[in-house]
């Protein structure tokens, strides 16, 4: 692929904004900056704070613990350490500057604040809007469909910021069109990138997502399923598994360690790289290999989640998993046929996980992933693959991606609706 193409430049421009560092579960990091946001906007300490948040946002809140929190979780916990230590600057690293000290008057401080959740059901699946008050003064702050996109910014009940229609067009226009993405354009990609381009987003994800991996396994967060794994025999497939599993099972413990996002989620950020890290070290792969094997594998990933959209009852791992795969195809035998079809396969045998929130079983789900995604590419080694009719299997991989998308974009939607109705009655 040429350097100067439209497809070549945007390939860079995705990866450049998709796999950027969130310090914690980004759902609650959204909230955390939302608040901070809120808060300078209204210039001053609040006494009220109001949150009202899609039923994804509360799902994805409720059961994790948010970072530098000293252990708390929930929407409140998250809004409070934004506004009494965040800075709305660093967007998802919002609260990576907490002390120690701060962490633990957390909850003390929270008593101060009158702080109210509400859900908001507007359609949107991310949507999150708080408003922070004082005696004389508040100020309101709403994000949209991305984590840090603000849309909307009130003071003292007038509009001081608005993304309007034209707004959301000329950003369009700027931002990286991913239905460019196919999987034969990303290989051709993924073969030519002068590496140049990508080393620094990569190099950067590689060594993130190692460290708190490794964190995970040392430290045994969460269920410890990243340790447990690690214990068990299996050679490279096992530590694959260990390694994605353990990063997630420490950021979804409060982990304050940086994960290299994909998709806008660290536990898919992880799960598309570490076991492609993994095989790249067993079976001692150069740099340059495992770069651009991690770039088909970002990239593939990131094919597989646009149509299902950042949120979903369509578990996030499932399509990190298949990416994962497919860059081990991708890595081991530099074959496009192999990956297309460690790809399907990997669909065809995980595509049944829902998302029931972010929480310690995400490790587990995890590891379920990048399992499919092995299977998947060494039943294709073996001569055997899930054919046309096969369930959502389709003939061709864009097909069956296009089945996949539908199914968790639209399909899942009754399914998406009634896991918040559980988890919203089961867990107050």
């Amino acid at each position: 692929m040429e350097r100067n193409t439209k497809v070549y430049q945007t390939y860079i421009k995705i990866l450049e904004s998709e796999l950027v560092p969130a310090m914690g579960c980004t759902e609650p990091i959204a909230v955390a900056y939302c608040a901070a946001k809120a808060r300078e906007v209204l210039g001053e300490m609040p006494t009220r704070v109001e949150i009202l948040a899609s039923g994804n946002i509360i799902k994805n809140v409720k059961s994790v613990i948010v970072p530098n929190s000293g252990g708390m979780r929930g929407l409140s916990a998250a809004a409070a350490l934004g506004i009494l230590y965040g800075d709305a600057s660093r967007e998802l690293e919002v609260i990576s500057d907490v002390s120690a000290e701060q962490a633990s008057a957390l909850c003390e401080k929270m008593r101060t604040m009158d702080i109210s959740v509400s859900p908001l059901s507007e359609g949107h699946v991310l949507d999150l809007k708080i408003t922070v008050a004082s005696d004389e003064h508040s100020a309101t702050v709403r994000i949209r469909d991305e984590h840090t996109n603000v849309v909307k910014i009130d003071y003292d009940g007038v509009c001081i910021f608005v993304k309007n229609e034209a707004d959301a067009d000329n950003e369009k226009i700027e931002e990286p069109d991913h239905s460019l993405l196919t999987i034969a354009d990303i290989f051709d990609f993924a073969n030519t990138v002068v590496q140049e381009d990508v080393y620094p987003t990569i190099k950067r994800q590689i060594d993130c997502n190692t460290a708190i991996a490794e964190e995970g396994l040392r430290k045994g967060y969460g269920a410890r399923i990243g340790q447990i794994l690690a214990g068990m025999e299996g050679g490279v497939r096992t530590r694959a598994k260990a390694l994605a599993a353990a990063g997630s099972d420490a950021r979804m413990s409060g982990c304050d360690m940086p994960v290299i996002i994909n998709s806008g989620s660290g536990n898919q950020g992880m799960t598309a790289s570490l076991p492609v890290i993994a095989y790249a070290e067993h079976y001692k792969k150069s740099e340059e290999a495992l770069i651009r094997a991690l770039v088909f594998s970002n990239l593939v990933t990131l094919h597989l989640k646009t149509g299902i959209g950042r949120l979903s009852a369509y578990c996030g791992a499932v399509s990190a998993g298949a990416g994962a795969g497919a860059g081990i195809a991708y890595l081991l035998t530099g074959d496009l046929r192999t990956a297309n079809h460690a790809i399907v396969n990997a669909l065809a045998i995980s595509s049944g996980i829902v998302c029931d929130g972010a929480k310690a079983s995400c490790a587990a789900k995890i590891a379920m992933a990048v399992e499919a995604g092995i299977i998947g590419y060494e039943m294709f080694l073996e001569g055997c693959q899930f054919y046309d009719g096969d369930g959502l299997v389709s003939k061709g991989v864009e097909q069956t991606i296009k089945n996949i998308s539908a199914l968790g974009s639209e399909g899942m939607r009754e399914t998406d609706a009634k896991i918040i109705e559980i988890m919203t009655n089961t867990h107050c």
